[in-house]
């Protein structure tokens, strides 16, 4: 069982599948990397190729993979699309796991 989830909503799989129309081998690559103003990021990418390490989430044919050691700083996370005036983007919307964050969104401090 994962241990992160992806956002039930219809928009985040239409946005997913809107970007990987011509490209059914590409997915979204959701990790979690050093850095940022609070010590971690997060990082959301293009990808092709699944490594061994790899976890899949897929519905429909739209795909997000997460490597196994940024599954275990989102466990019990959701991403999502988000929309707004002046930008759209994939998100974590809650992580547990995260003691605090940053304004932008993307940066975040462990609990320890």
């Amino acid at each position: 069982m994962l241990a992160a989830t992806v956002s039930p909503y219809t928009m985040f799989y239409d946005r997913l599948h809107q970007i990987f129309a011509n490209d059914k081998n590409s997915f979204l690559r959701v990790a979690v990397e050093g850095g940022g103003c609070s010590g971690f990021k997060y990082s959301f990418d293009v990808d092709s190729e699944i490594n061994e390490d790899d976890r899949v989430i897929e519905r429909d044919g739209a795909k997000v993979v997460i490597d196994e050691v940024s599954l275990g700083y989102l466990k019990g996370s959701t991403v999502e699309y988000h929309e707004e005036l002046i930008r759209s983007a994939f998100r974590i919307s809650f992580n547990p796991n995260a003691e605090k964050g940053c304004s932008c969104g993307s940066s975040f401090t462990l609990k320890l």
